[in-house]
Formats: C-alpha cells, structure tokens, sequence
C-alpha cells in the first residue's frame, strides 16, 4: 500500500462539464467510482472529500467549500488527522483511470504529480500548514502551496486522462 488514506477530490462545481461529472456515467458506472476503484488499489481506504457518495466514506471540504481542490486536500488531511494516520494520497473524481505509473511516483510523501495537482500524496504534518495558507493567501493553487511548502514534483511519462467537458467523456468512454 502507497498511503493508509485515499482521498477523492469531488467537491467541484463542474462549470465546464455543465453537470455533476462525478456522478457521469462512464462504462456502466459513476465517473467517481472508476476513481475509487483505482485508488483502493493502493490504499487501505478511501473517503470522499466535498460530498457524500453512496458505499464510501465522506468528509467536508476545509475549511469551508468553494476553496477549490486546496479546500479539499485540506479536508482529506483532516480527515487522516482524526484517524492518526501519517499521510493521505489525494485524486480527482474526473480522472476515471489514473495510470499505475502516477502511483508509484507518488509512494513517497510529500510530493504531488506536476501535471495533474490534484494528484498527490501529503503528510498530514502539513494540515496546519495549509490551514494558513488557506486564511491567509489569495493564491488558492495547489502548485503554489506545493512549492511553498517544499513538496516534492514528480513526472510521469503515461498520459493522466481527465473529464473537463461532456466531449472528454465521449472521447475515453
């Protein structure tokens, strides 16, 4: 196992889908469980950060919603926090079917995918951390935070698909 706690960001707008993506259907289920699916690959469990979603457990963005995936990162680091895990590995509930490659470059915290942002994997040392820059900075990026913050970039060479609009969906469906 990579991380005791996978997180699934999913508590985005989905302004440019023009409805609730994760909840899509994709091959006969919920973009959101393609994404489970993958992520219980390498965890020992998952919760879903931004909302509720049927058989998984969920928790709220933090410290409020609207913050963007910070928001929710600083959820999923919370969440770990109260179960006294060290770290959590976060993932977007539009990327139906992250490649193994994106996991394995992601086995070591703290480092986050410089590609895909939303793909990381965070020790919750940093919960405090991110609680300030939340209250603090306008800079509301996960790659501003990261490099703030001394988390580690990693590349990987297999292409990360993910869901933006109903054609990306028609296109990898």
């Amino acid at each position: 196992m990579i991380a005791p706690i996978g997180a699934i960001l999913a508590g985005g707008a989905s302004r440019r889908f023009g409805s609730d993506k994760a909840l899509a259907e994709m091959r006969g289920m919920p973009m959101i469980d393609h994404a489970a699916r993958a992520l219980s690959r390498h965890v020992d469990r998952v919760v879903v950060i931004g909302r509720d979603h049927p058989g998984l457990a969920g928790a709220p963005d933090r410290p409020q919603p609207g913050l963007g995936p910070l928001g929710g990162i600083a959820g999923a680091l919370s969440y770990a926090h109260d179960l006294g895990e060290p770290s959590v590995l976060t993932v977007a509930c539009d990327v139906p079917f992250p490649p193994d490659s994106l996991f394995e470059a992601l086995r070591r915290p703290p480092c986050w995918c410089e590609d895909h942002p939303v793909f990381g994997h965070w020790p919750v040392s940093l919960m405090l951390e991110l609680d300030a820059w939340l209250e603090k900075q306008a800079d509301r990026s996960v790659r501003g935070f990261a490099r703030a913050t001394g988390t580690i970039p990693v590349r990987v060479a297999d292409p990360i698909t993910d869901v933006d609009t109903p054609e990306d969906l028609d296109r990898i469906a």
